[in-house]
This record gives C-alpha cells, sequence and structure tokens, in this order.
C-alpha cells in the first residue's frame, strides 16, 4: 500500500503557504526624554553668528569709604565682555521607493509618515547629544566645512575640574571661538569634586538645579551615597502599598542632594549625553535659567523633487547653544566610570 505524506501547518518553511503571523505593530524602546533641551530655555537669532553679553558685579570691598563732600575722581565703569556661537545645522533624510509605500508593511514601516516620525526623533536625540558635548565652534565656510555650534563642555572655563594633564575650554576673545576642553586623566569621582564645584558655582553667583551624567556615573553617585563613607541610610516607607498588604517600599537610590547652601540639587542620569571615551565621561552641574537653545530655523521637513519611482523628504534645524553666564555652570571632566566614587 502506497504511503501517504500529509503536509501539515507545522512543516512548512518561512515563506511557504501559510501566512506568518505577524503582529502589526513595531516595538520600539528608544523613544526617551531628551532631560537638558526639556530644561533649557528656547529662542531665536538672526544670523550665522549669534552673540550676547556677558557682566558681573565687582567683588565686594569693606573699605569703601569716603571724605564728606569729595568730589568723584575715580572711574568704577565696566564694559561687558561680548561672546558668539555659530549655527549647526543636523539634517535627516528620508527616501522611500512608490512600491514599498503601496504595499502593506508590518505597522506602516514603509509609509512615509512613520519614517518621518522615526527620523524627527532621531534628530532630536542628535541635537541633545551635540549639545551636551565638548565639541568647539566652528565658523564655517557655506562650502567645505560645516559651521559647528560650541557644546555645554566647550563654553565653560571658571569651575571646571579637569584630570591631570588636562586644560579647560571656554570663549577666545582673539578668534571669536570657543575651544574644546583636554579632559586629562581619568579619576574617580569624588564627593568632594562635587562639593568643591557647587561652592564655586555659588560664590560666583550661580544656582545649581541639578547634576547631570551618564546613567553609570548617576548610578555610581547613588551607591556611594548609600556608602559608609556618606552615611545615607537606606529609607523605606512604612506606609502599605495599595494592594500589598504590609508590604514595604525600599529606595535603592538617592536623587536629591541638598548642599551646604541651602540649595536643593537634583541627580539626573541622560541616556543620551555619550562618553568622551571609553569608560570616561562628564558631570555637569547645571542652571538652566542662563542657558538657551537658539534657533536660526527650528525643526522642519520639506518635500524634495521627485526624480524617479520614490518620494524623499529632508528633515533639518539649524541651532545654536547659548551659555550667558558660564561662571553659573559647572563641569567635572574625565570622570573613571568603571571607579567606585570615594570620599
Amino acid at each position: 500500500m502506497a504511503s501517504t505524506t500529509h503536509a501539515g501547518a507545522s512543516a512548512q518553511a518561512y515563506g511557504g503557504v501559510i501566512n506568518e503571523d505577524v503582529m502589526q505593530k513595531i516595538w520600539d524602546i528608544s523613544k526617551i526624554p531628551l532631560p537638558f533641551t526639556d530644561s533649557i530655555s528656547s529662542g531665536t537669532h538672526s544670523n550665522r553668528r549669534t552673540e550676547w553679553t556677558e557682566d558681573e558685579l565687582r567683588a565686594p570691598v569693606n573699605d569703601n569709604a569716603a571724605i564728606e563732600a569729595v568730589d568723584v575722581n575715580q572711574n568704577d565703569s565696566k564694559l561687558t565682555v561680548r561672546l558668539g556661537n555659530f549655527t549647526q545645522i543636523s539634517l535627516k533624510g528620508i527616501q522611500l521607493s512608490d512600491t514599498l509605500q503601496a504595499a502593506d508593511s508590518i505597522g506602516g514601516v514603509g509609509t512615509l509618515a512613520y519614517q518621518l516620525k522615526m527620523r524627527q526623533q532621531e534628530l532630536r536625540r542628535d541635537v541633545e547629544a551635540q549639545m551636551l558635548s565638548h565639541q568647539a565652534s566652528v565658523a564655517g565656510d557655506a562650502s567645505a566645512i560645516a559651521g559647528i555650534s560650541a557644546g555645554f563642555g566647550a563654553q565653560l572655563k571658571t569651575n571646571v575640574k579637569v584630570g591631570a594633564t588636562g586644560a579647560v575650554g571656554g570663549f577666545n576673545t582673539t578668534t571669536g571661538l570657543f575651544v574644546a576642553p583636554t579632559p586629562g586623566t581619568p579619576r574617580a569621582l569624588s564627593e568632594t569634586l562635587i562639593r568643591d564645584t557647587l561652592q564655586d558655582i555659588y560664590v560666583a553667583g550661580g544656582n545649581t538645579s541639578y547634576l547631570m551624567s551618564t546613567p553609570t556615573v548617576i548610578r555610581a553617585l547613588s551607591t556611594y551615597m548609600f556608602g559608609t563613607a556618606a552615611k545615607v541610610a537606606t529609607l523605606t516607607s512604612d506606609k502599605a502599598q495599595k494592594g500589598n498588604g504590609d508590604a514595604l517600599t525600599a529606595y535603592g537610590s538617592v536623587n536629591v542632594f541638598v548642599t551646604d547652601f541651602g540649595q536643593t540639587v537634583m541627580f539626573k542620569d541622560n541616556r543620551l549625553q555619550l562618553e568622551d571615551a571609553a569608560d570616561e565621561a562628564t558631570m555637569y552641574l547645571v542652571d538652566p535659567s542662563h542657558i538657551t537653545q537658539s534657533f536660526l530655523r527650528g525643526y522642519q521637513t520639506e518635500a524634495l523633487a521627485k526624480t524617479g519611482l520614490s518620494d524623499k523628504r529632508m528633515m533639518s534645524v539649524q541651532y545654536a547653544l547659548k551659555v550667558y553666564s558660564e561662571k553659573s555652570q559647572g563641569a567635572i571632566l574625565a570622570i573613571d566610570t568603571t571607579a567606585a566614587v570615594v570620599a
């Protein structure tokens, strides 16, 4: 008797006659906040180079006494310092074939709407990372050299802690450009470095709102706060959680630090802040009231000419980061992310 082979569904190879069971949704875990962008103000400027002036009061003296009816024969006038940054253009491009757009793609991945949404998010993430970098400003020549907006790290020079052999950046009044810092030799982050920088900022007149760094650095700092050196006790809540009977909540992190000067400083990790090098990062001490993301042209999407069987779109933004008073900010560079935080 001849045998019969039954073609069961389980025997069908991928791409066979059985319809695949594919969920019509694309799962994306990369849509995360923009902590730095969201905390600072936004503004506009009208030229490739955008400038601002910086001023500060002289230090107080305790011998300012004058004879009665004396004539004023001194000049206490003081001119401001003029700084400037250049506009940076950041782009994302999309090109989808007519065939792909007509096909029934999973989750609509082959549609312009989906691609525009995802690339827009990528563009904003790029800008967040660029603003938190140490990149120096570049004028650009509208030909072969792109204009570069100086990153946050390059605009700071006063309250900056670098490693051995390191050098701070800041504004060069001769060239009119911001210079990138040299982080120096990596070393462990310390409580003393943080306290010293917070004090320097406070004495200069700044009011730090938060410390920002990579998740690895923020976790290491939180871990240190629970150690014997910091003497911060593990916190628990004696309030029972709803539906959990007598369960208590144990908090395994420290995210607020009250300074010696009465300032409440938040710890903020930023998943978009890139390491400066392998196992090396920066911590910023931020007063967002003195920082602006300024736009020559805001985020825009434009259709490009159709030259074949595809559609093209270009997304762009033209921006510059402006730190109005660099003494109100601080930075700790060359942090060894593999080392534990020390006192």
